[in-house]
C-alpha cells in the first residue's frame, strides 16, 4: 500500500476519532451530575485498558524498552492533561474550556518546529489560523482570562505535547502495544486523582451503557486509531484534523441532543472544514512545502 493511501486512511481514522469524541459531549452532560468527573475518567479508562489488553495481551511485551518508556511518558502526559482540563472546567464556562483546549492546534506546530525541527509552511499556518478562528466562532460567547483558563491552557499545551510525541514515536508495528501501555498509564493517573475521595461508580444501566460506549469506542478504539494514524501523518496536520471534534460535538448536539442549529455553528464549522481542506484536500502542489524536516 502506498504512503499516500496510508495517509488517506489515517485521515479517515482521525475523523472517526474526532467524531467519537464529539458524540460523547451530550452523553456525559447528565452523567457528570451523578458521577464525579475524575471517578468517571478512572472507570472509563480502566474499562478501556482491560478491553485493549484482552484483545492482544502480549502486545506490550513485544515493545522495545525504548518504546515502553515512550508509551509511559505519553500516557502520563495525556492523563495529567485530562485532569487539568477537568479541573479547569470547574473554574470556567464549558464553551471557553472547549476553545482554550482547542489551542493545541496552535501549540502543536510551535512544538513541532522547536522539538522536531520541522518547518511549517505558510499554507499550514493559514489553516491553523482558520481552525482557531473557527473554534472561537463555534465555542465562545464571551471570554475572560483567569485561573480556569490558565489551567486549561496548560492542558492544551500537554495535549499538543502528546500529539507531537505520538508523531515522533508511533510506528505501524508498535501502534497497538503503545496504545495499550498509554491507556494503562492514563488509568493510573486518573485513578490516583480520584482515589482520595473514593471512586463513585455509575448507578443506573443507562449510565453504565454510556460509560462503556465512551470507554470502548471513544476511548480504546479512538486511541488505537490515533496512535496508528500518527505513524503516517505529521503532528501539525493531525492537530488541524482533530479540531473537527467540536464540529462533530455541535452536529450530535443538534441531531441527538435536542439543541437548535445556530448560525455560529454553521460559520465556525465551515471555517474548521476550510482549515482541514487546506492541509488535506487541496492539490498536492499547493502543500508540498507543508512540513519539511530540516537537516540536522
Amino acid at each position: 500500500m502506498s504512503e499516500g493511501r496510508h495517509a488517506r486512511i489515517a485521515t479517515l481514522g482521525l475523523l472517526f476519532v474526532t467524531a467519537s469524541w464529539g458524540s460523547t459531549f451530550f452523553l456525559i452532560k447528565d452523567l457528570l451530575d451523578r458521577v464525579p468527573v475524575l471517578d468517571f475518567l478512572a472507570v472509563r479508562f480502566a474499562i478501556a485498558s482491560v478491553a485493549l489488553f484482552l484483545v492482544a495481551p502480549r502486545a506490550v511485551l513485544r515493545l522495545s524498552p525504548e518504546a515502553r518508556r515512550h508509551g509511559a511518558v505519553l500516557g502520563l502526559v495525556y492523563g495529567v492533561a485530562q485532569i487539568l482540563q477537568t479541573h479547569g472546567l470547574g473554574h470556567t464556562a464549558a464553551s471557553v474550556s472547549g476553545f482554550v483546549t482547542g489551542m493545541y492546534v496552535v501549540c502543536t506546530p510551535l512544538l513541532a518546529a522547536l522539538v522536531l525541527r520541522q518547518r511549517i509552511g505558510r499554507l499550514t499556518w493559514l489553516a491553523v489560523l482558520l481552525a482557531t478562528f473557527g473554534l472561537g466562532v463555534l465555542s465562545l460567547r464571551g471570554f475572560a482570562i483567569g485561573y480556569g483558563e490558565g489551567v486549561t491552557f496548560v492542558s492544551a499545551v500537554l495535549y499538543a505535547v502528546h500529539i507531537v510525541g505520538l508523531g515522533a514515536w508511533s510506528t505501524r508495528r508498535d501502534a497497538y502495544g503503545l496504545s495499550v501501555l498509554q491507556m494503562f498509564v492514563i488509568t493510573l493517573v486518573c485513578a490516583a486523582g480520584a482515589a482520595p475521595g473514593g471512586v463513585v461508580l455509575p448507578g443506573t444501566r443507562g449510565d453504565w451503557l454510556a460509560v462503556v460506549y465512551m470507554a470502548l469506542v471513544a476511548g480504546a478504539l479512538a486511541l488505537v486509531a490515533q496512535t496508528w494514524a500518527q505513524a503516517h501523518l505529521a503532528a501539525t496536520r493531525t492537530a488541524i484534523i482533530m479540531t473537527m471534534e467540536p464540529v462533530f460535538a455541535a452536529f450530535f448536539a443538534v441531531l441527538l441532543g435536542g439543541e437548535s442549529l445556530a448560525p455560529r455553528m454553521l460559520v465556525g464549522g465551515a471555517l474548521v472544514l476550510a482549515a482541514m481542506y487546506l492541509v488535506e484536500l487541496a492539490p498536492r502542489r499547493h502543500i508540498e512545502g507543508e512540513v519539511q524536516h530540516l537537516t540536522v
